[in-house]
């Protein structure tokens, strides 16, 4: 059973899945990480795999960029083809000052500007996006053995990727302090833009989930990585994450 997205047939998809939203970064994880692989979709260039990481099955998706898009295939992902455990590797901004570039970053919780969960919710409630607990304490202690430095916190996902949150004169001032400065000041620690929806959608399923980054710019800092380097390196992340999805 395909899907307009998706040309996977039942049982193409592990239940393990690596969630990157670059598709050049997909196939470079597959190639360099997993043995046995199959390539199940290519449909709008949104390659899907599915291989072996230490004999266990893991499928790695692309999702492209945004909550809309990367619901789509998360929805479909949990829904039609099964998975159970799924994990987005991708790329954020730093903003806090004790983050830098190239660093391990893993969400504890994800904030957002999106009114997705006002959507879910119908604004009765403001629901808590937050990581399985299982997957998140294993990927720290998994990141503590392979010997890579993670930092552990709040996240804050939006629906711009440009946007005017720096403007000290504009409406999103509070108290003197931009809107960048005021989630700073509690503790948001990088910016991106796909992870309240993974949250989200896997609470509601009851499947577990989880997003590791790697900083591949700052905001405040003014630092950026190549293009070059977000899709083929990273490897650090890439390694925590598929420790994880594989633990019982």
């Amino acid at each position: 059973m395909s899907t307009p997205h998706n040309s996977a047939e039942i049982g193409d998809i592990a239940e393990r899945v690596l969630l990157p939203g670059d598709p050049v970064r997909a196939k470079v994880i597959a190639k360099n990480f997993l043995t046995e692989v199959k390539q199940y979709n290519e449909v709008r260039n949104m390659y899907g795999f599915t291989g072996k990481y230490k004999g266990v099955p893991v499928s790695i998706q692309a999702t492209g960029m945004g909550i809309p898009s990367f619901s789509i295939y998360v929805h479909e992902l949990i829904h039609v083809y099964g998975a159970k455990k799924l994990i987005r590797v991708g790329t954020c901004g730093g903003m806090h000052k004790n983050l830098n570039l190239r660093e391990v970053l893993i969400a504890q919780g994800a904030s957002t500007d999106s009114s997705i969960v006002e959507k879910t919710f119908g604004g009765a409630i403001n629901f808590s996006l937050l990581a399985d607990y299982n997957l998140l304490s294993g990927a720290v202690k998994n990141a503590r053995d392979l010997n890579i430095p993670v930092k552990v916190g709040n996240i804050i996902c939006t629906d711009r990727f440009y946007n005017d949150y720096n403007d000290k004169d504009g409406v999103y001032s509070a108290n003197g302090l931009t809107l960048n400065e005021k989630m700073i000041q509690h503790g948001i620690l990088a910016v991106e833009m796909e992870t309240a929806a993974l949250y989200l959608l896997a609470a509601g399923a009851q499947v577990q989930s989880l997003a590791i980054f790697t900083v591949s710019d700052h905001v405040v800092k003014k630092e950026y990585t190549t293009p070059e380097e977000r899709e083929k390196d990273f490897n650090d992340m890439v390694k925590v994450a598929l420790e994880t999805v594989i633990q019982k």
